[in-house]
């Protein structure tokens, strides 16, 4: 275990300028200078492109293998900060475990643009892949924080829709209930360094905009879950959305939906984006890819 590690990372979160329910543009700043601020190894390639007109940035790092997955990756920021550009290095970390490629998407965000947006570009992006001949056992779907939240979006409208289901979904640190009625969101409300009630109060009604916060496609927790692909679910024992996760688990047991939980005693919110930094970290990526790489199919 690397415990101390982990007290670094929550320490850096605790004393860093972001604040998830501050002003927005300034937030959306802070965040980005944040996650790009470490330089990225030299054997990742990147490629600004789209997906059914959503914009997306393809990842690849170190070998591809072209019969290996095809990683859809949304990143965190509570639907209102954060970036496709910002979230390239822990992509590239799955990327370069799966020998994947990878596509990071750069939903629209809120408040500009509010619910259901996200999950339109969402699917959008879906669909553009199986239009391109990519199939869907081939598609492994990731997501952090909201960007989990999301994920677990999209899984319910490829479904409503009539499409195939990707081949598996991993979700890290989800946000799945924009109710925040999770009991962990008081008693690790002084334990967690990045995230709180207040701020996420704030975004969830940014992101909402008056629509019913228990609306499945908004909060996952509160869906049908049955029908859904083989879920890895991953959280820090140190986070107020640590309910989340265990919830959303034992919902989708309770749906039938294969499922495995992973927790990690003493870790802070989407503490995997310090993968380069620390063993846990590292150790929990490992855990996503040989998932994605155990479910996926290239040839269904």
């Amino acid at each position: 275990m690397t415990l101390s590690q982990l007290n670094q990372i929550s320490d850096l979160l605790r004393d860093s300028p972001l604040d998830l329910g501050g002003d927005v543009g300034k937030m959306r700043r802070i965040f980005d200078e944040m996650l790009g601020s470490a330089p990225l190894p030299d054997d990742v390639r990147t490629e600004t492109t789209e997906l059914g007109g959503v914009p997306v940035v393809e990842v690849r790092a170190g070998a591809t293998d072209p019969a290996a997955a095809t990683v859809l990756y949304f990143h965190g920021g509570a639907y209102a900060i954060g970036s496709a550009d910002a979230s390239v290095g822990p992509v590239s970390e799955i990327a370069r475990r799966t020998a994947a490629t990878a596509y990071s998407v750069d939903y629209r965000l809120a408040p500009e643009h509010p619910f259901p947006a996200a999950v339109h570009d969402a699917l959008a992006a879906y669909r553009a892949l199986l239009d391109r001949g990519v199939p869907a056992g081939s598609v492994a779907v990731t997501g952090e924080s909201a960007g989990g939240g999301l994920a677990l979006a999209l899984l319910l409208a490829i479904r409503d829709a009539g499409l195939p289901q990707p081949s598996s979904a991993t979700v890290l640190s989800p946000w799945t209930d924009l109710t925040q009625s999770g009991g962990t969101v008081a008693s690790r409300a002084d334990e967690d360094p990045a995230l709180s009630r207040r701020a996420l109060d704030t975004r969830a009604a940014d992101y909402l905009d008056g629509a019913d916060p228990r609306t499945p496609l908004a909060s996952p927790l509160h869906a049908d879950l049955r029908g859904l692909p083989p879920l890895l679910i991953q959280a820090g024992g140190r986070e107020i959305l640590l309910d989340d996760a265990l919830r959303l688990a034992t919902r989708a047991a309770h749906a039938d939906v294969p499922v495995v939980l992973r927790t990690f005693p003493g870790a802070p919110h989407v503490f995997q984006g310090f993968a380069s930094v620390v063993e846990e970290a590292a150790l929990a990526l490992d855990q996503v890819a040989a998932f994605i790489t155990d479910h996926a199919r290239p040839e269904h």
